[in-house]
C-alpha cells in the first residue's frame, strides 16, 4: 500500500478501496478517564491519512461518512480505526481533517528548521530537547530571528523518494530507519538549508509556516533544556487568547496592560495581610467561644458550627475546653455541604462514637488519644449527630450517678 501523501501532503480527498476490515479496540482518554472503544481496523488500497510515528501525531478524517478516530502503522500498511465496519472491496472517499493536518505540517516543518539553526548555535538536539542545562535569552532571540528570516524568504521544501541503496542516502541526516521499514526512503529537502529522512507531513514552502514564536524554555530531564515554541496558526490562536485575557484583566484590575503585574502583586500582598488578620481573629474567637462555654453549668457536652474556619480553629476550642470531662463536637463548612469535623472528649466515648459520626456525615477520618477528626462530604445530618451525642452523654451521666 502506498501513502499518497508521501509526495503531496496537500491532498485533502482521495478515492480508494477497502482491502480488509477486522474487529479492533481503541484505548483513549476522555475527560481524564481511560476508555476502550470497540470498532474496526480498515486497510485501504491507498491512503492520504498519515499514521502516527516519528514523533508526529496521526491524521483524523473520514472514510465516506465514517469518522476515522486513529491511524496507526503496521509495517508498510496503515490501519484506520473506525466505529462501524466497511465492506471489503467497496470504494470509499478518504477525507482529511485539514485543520489538524495543516497544523501538524506547520509544527513538524518548524521543528526541522529549528534543528538546523540549533546545530549552528553549537547544540545538539533530541526531539525538542537541548543538551544544555540553560539557554541565554540572547540566544533564543537570535534563533527566532534566524528561523523567521528563512520563513520570509519563502524557501521551497521538496520531497524526494530514494531507493535504500542510492548513494545519496548516505549524505542525508538521519536517526536511522525503523526495523520494519519497507519501500523507498523519503527525504525532506529544505532547499539550501537541510535534508533529512522523515516520513511525516511537511509544508511545501517555509512561507506556509507564516511565523514561529519561541515562548521560552523549561528544565528538562538529565540536565537538558526543553525548547517551547509555536508555529503558524497556533501563534495566531495564542495571540488571540492572550489579547482576550488582557482585556479581561483590564476590566478586572482597572489598569492598563503595563500595570497588570504590579496590580496583581499588590492584590496578593493585600490578600495575605487579610488572611493573616482573619486567622488572628478566628483564633481569638475560638478562645472566647471556649471561655463562654466554661461559664455554662452544663459541661458534659458542647457543640458548635461555623461556616468559616479550619482544623486549627476547631483544635483551639477543643484545647481550651477540658475534654477529659466534656464531649466536644465541632464542624466548619457549608451547613448542608462538605466541611470538616472534630469530635473530642473522653477517649472511650470518642472511640465508641467516632465511627457513627463518620457514617452520618459520609466522611473520612481517624482518631486517637481522645480526638476523632476528618472531612465530611455532607454536614446535612449534623443535627442528628448532635442528638445522638447528647443522648449518649445523658446515658453516661445516668450511669455515673
Amino acid at each position: 500500500m502506498a501513502f499518497q501523501c508521501q509526495r503531496d501532503c496537500y491532498m485533502k480527498e482521495f478515492v480508494t478501496s477497502v482491502v480488509s476490515c477486522c474487529p479492533a479496540e481503541l484505548k483513549q482518554e476522555v475527560n481524564g478517564k481511560k476508555e476502550t472503544i470497540k470498532g474496526f481496523h480498515i486497510k485501504l488500497q491507498d491512503t492520504i491519512l498519515f499514521p502516527e510515528g516519528g514523533g508526529q501525531p496521526d491524521d483524523h478524517g473520514f472514510l465516506g461518512d465514517v469518522p476515522v478516530l486513529r491511524v496507526t502503522r503496521q509495517g508498510p500498511d496503515a490501519l484506520h480505526f473506525v466505529a462501524s465496519p466497511l465492506e471489503v472491496g467497496q470504494e470509499v472517499q478518504v477525507k482529511v481533517d485539514w485543520e489538524r493536518r495543516f497544523d501538524h505540517m506547520q509544527q513538524h516543518s518548524g521543528l526541522q528548521i529549528f534543528w538546523v539553526f540549533i546545530r549552528e548555535l553549537g547544540r545538539q538536539r533530541s526531539t525538542i530537547e537541548l543538551d544544555t542545562p540553560c539557554v541565554k535569552p540572547g540566544q533564543l532571540q537570535e534563533l527566532e530571528e534566524c528561523v523567521n528570516e528563512k520563513i520570509r524568504a519563502h524557501i521551497p521544501v521538496m520531497v524526494q523518494l530514494l531507493s535504500i541503496d542510492d548513494p545519496a542516502v548516505e549524505k542525508v541526516r538521519s536517526r536511522g530507519l525503523p526495523e520494519d521499514h519497507a519501500g523507498p526512503i523519503r527525504i525532506i529537502d529544505i532547499e539550501g538549508i537541510d535534508a533529512n529522512m522523515c516520513c511525516g507531513t511537511h509544508v511545501s514552502n517555509l512561507g506556509h509556516l507564516q511565523v514561529i514564536k519561541l515562548l521560552g524554555t523549561e528544565k528538562g530531564k538529565k540536565n537538558k533544556t526543553n525548547l517551547i515554541f509555536l508555529a503558524g496558526k497556533r501563534v495566531l490562536k495564542y495571540a488571540e487568547k492572550s489579547y482576550n485575557t488582557e482585556r479581561s484583566l483590564v476590566s478586572l484590575l482597572k489598569t492598563g496592560p503595563d500595570e497588570h503585574v504590579e496590580a496583581v502583586d499588590k492584590l496578593q500582598k493585600s490578600v495575605k495581610l487579610l488572611q493573616k488578620t482573619n486567622l488572628g481573629l478566628l483564633r481569638d474567637m475560638a478562645v472566647l467561644i471556649a471561655q463562654s462555654f466554661k461559664n455554662d453549668p452544663h459541661k458534659d457536652f458542647f457543640t458548635f458550627h461555623k461556616k468559616e474556619g479550619d482544623n486549627e480553629f476547631m483544635n483551639i476550642i477543643a484545647n481550651e475546653i477540658n475534654t477529659e470531662e466534656t464531649l466536644v463536637f465541632l464542624t466548619v463548612g457549608e451547613e448542608k455541604g462538605p466541611g470538616l469535623f472534630l469530635l473530642a472528649g473522653p477517649s472511650e466515648l470518642v472511640t465508641e462514637m467516632g465511627p457513627q459520626v463518620l457514617e452520618l456525615l459520609q466522611g473520612k477520618g481517624a482518631g486517637k488519644n481522645g480526638r476523632f477528626q476528618g472531612k465530611a462530604n455532607s454536614l446535612a445530618r449534623r443535627g442528628e449527630v448532635e442528638a445522638l451525642l447528647k443522648q449518649r452523654c445523658n446515658q453516661r451521666s445516668s450511669q455515673e450517678e
